[in-house]
Order: C-alpha cells, then structure tokens, then sequence
C-alpha cells in the first residue's frame, strides 16, 4: 500500500535550532543503532519508520555499522527510502557516522583517517541509495590520527557534496574546541556533537555543553534513556525479550543492572509516576531541559515506544522541587561505554 504521510505530522512536534546554524532539529529524532539490521522484520521497521515521521519526526540517524550485521541498518533504511520516503527526501533529515570498525583489513578497523572515513562514507552512500548524507560524523575521537586529518575529511565530505553538515560524536571538550576551530579554519562549520547523556550518564554538564555554546555546536543526545535502563522494563527484574537478550545486544551489560543503579531507577520512576509520565518520558524531558541540547535520540522496537516518547514533548517544565529530587538519584551509573574516546583516550 502506498505510503501517505500524516498531513498534520509538524503541527505538534517542536523543531529546535541545532546550535547557530540556520538548520532545526525535532526535539526527539529517531536513531536506527538497534532494530533496523537482518535480526528485526522490515515489516516492523516499516511500521517504526512511518509512525516516527507521521509523528514529526523528520531525522533519523545511522551509522555505517548498525546492524546486525554491519551495514543491515542502511541497507534497509535505504529500501525503505525507496518504498515509502522518496517523495519526502527534503522533508528529511539523515545523518551516518564513521569511527568504529567496520570491514577487514588496516584501513576498516575505525579511527579517523581520511582514507577510512571518506571510503565508509561513500559506503554508506551506495548502501542508502543516496547522492548526500544531511548529516556525517566522525563517530569518534582517534588519538592515532591527527585532528586535522580527521577534520580534513569532513570538510571533503561538504565540499564534495556528499554532505551538507559535519558533527562529532563522543569527542571531549577540549577536542570539541580544537575541531571547531580546525574546520572553521578550513571554511566548514561544525554543526553537531552527538554525545552520550542521560540520568545515569552526566558527563556533558562538566564542560561540553558549555564548549557547544561557546563554538554554536547543537547537541543531540544519544541513549537519553540509558540503553533501556531508564524504563519500567527493569523494575522487576530482566524480562526475555529485553535487549540484553537479542542480536546485537552487547550495549546493555548484566552490570548496568546493578541493585545500586536499579534503585536509583525505581527512585526516578517514582518521581516520573507524580509527574504523571513514564520513567522513559521523564528522562527524554529530562535531557532537553537544556535548550542547548537540541534534540533526544530514541531507540525503538516497536512503535508505540516511539509514539509513547512523542507523549513526553506534553510536559517538559520541571519544577524546582522536582530537579532537586531527581538529582538525589540522578547520579553516575557505570553505563558510559564512550568515555574513553571522550576522555581522549584509546578505546578499549
């Protein structure tokens, strides 16, 4: 059946400026790391795909080695272009990222060399069935490889046309600076850093926020809802069709579920129960409550999960009262598996 969208899809959603570009943002965008590779239906993804844009969703966000296997996700979001999207392309907003591994061989192991990043790059392209991505990333910092090589690639990637913006994802403060003025230097403004953030994860209020206001970097915030952590799915134990059960699970680890950490969690749930949301609404407010951070990226399995996230758009004032009780068990979780690259480090 043909594919219509909703024509009332933007009269609800909130659209966000990303940082001092001209560019806005939904406050909530649709990443595709789990449930869009071989192991889930396309049938299902179908479904996924059309509720998010009836919704006003209008970005949804990739990588080169979202699967499983690697590269299922794009090829399968790029049927699904085909099917149903292709009428609605400059209504869309798609990003892809390059940074960790993904084929055999010296030059497919991740990083950020321009050799790696342009050919996944061009990968991606052929993989989407796309002439330009909106959006492409260094997935991470590789402290092997010079900041300006990195750099230099991303702007080849603009100055090719095959893409119309360049971010950063998971880079340090520090680094984040050091990009922005590298690529402002070579006539591209970067326009995003996707870092890791929820209630359990609060390394950006350090410093990074202030280093993207500083630069007119937007933010999108990736796993808001710490892997699924931050959802009733865990309140009474690890149900069987959890994440940490299926292919391309790893993310979400038996430790995540500490007694200490679900604590905190049924704490939160409690708060977001008073405030007549969900735990997961409550913490996808929660991360927006910055206006820096332009938007939330949310994972899915089903689309009344996505439909349900929407919901929380309808109340994102936080009172006084409420952030200091959340802040009680608003506290680290162990769940960070980006820090060292966003420490500077090697990962592991």
């Amino acid at each position: 059946m043909t594919y219509h969208a909703n024509p009332t899809r933007y009269d609800a959603m909130p659209y966000r400026s990303c940082g001092r570009s001209g560019l806005k943002l939904p406050a909530v965008s649709l990443g595709l790391w789990h449930n869009f590779g071989d192991a889930t239906p396309m049938a299902t993804q179908r479904a996924m795909l059309r509720t998010a844009f009836d919704l006003g969703i209008t970005h949804f966000d990739l990588a080169n080695n979202y699967g499983p296997p690697y590269g299922s996700a794009e090829t399968n979001f790029g049927e699904h272009l085909r099917r149903d999207f292709k009428p609605y392309r400059d209504e869309l907003i798609i990003s892809s990222k390059a940074g960790w591994d993904m084929w055999p061989g010296p030059y497919g192991q991740g990083g950020g060399s321009r050799k790696y990043l342009l050919a996944s790059l061009d990968q991606s392209l052929k993989r989407m069935g796309l002439d330009y991505v909106d959006i492409f990333y260094s997935h991470r910092f590789d402290p092997d490889t010079p900041l300006e090589e990195t750099c230099g690639a991303l702007a080849s990637a603009v100055q090719q046309g095959k893409a119309l913006y360049v971010g950063i994802s998971s880079y340090s403060a520090a680094k984040t600076r050091e990009a922005a003025a590298i690529l402002k230097n070579m006539g591209v403004a970067p326009l995003i850093h996707q870092p890791s953030y929820s209630l359990l994860n609060r390394w950006v209020e350090e410093d990074l926020l202030d280093a993207l206001d500083d630069t007119g970097m937007g933010c999108i915030a990736f796993s808001a809802l710490a892997q699924g952590l931050l959802t009733d799915k865990y309140l009474n134990g690890v149900p069987a069709d959890s994440r940490i059960n299926r292919p391309g699970g790893g993310s979400l680890k038996a430790e995540h579920l500490s007694e200490q950490n679900l604590t905190h969690v049924r704490a939160l749930n409690q708060i977001a129960l008073e405030r007549g949301q969900s735990l997961a609404q409550m913490a996808t407010a929660w991360v927006l409550r910055d206006k820096r951070v332009t938007s939330a990226l949310i994972g899915a399995s089903r689309p009344a999960q996505i439909i349900e996230l929407v919901e929380a758009l309808q109340n994102m004032q936080f009172s006084t009262a409420e952030l200091a009780a959340i802040d009680q068990h608003a506290v680290e979780g162990g769940i960070n598996l980006w820090q060292r690259p966003a420490t500077d480090q090697r990962p592991n």
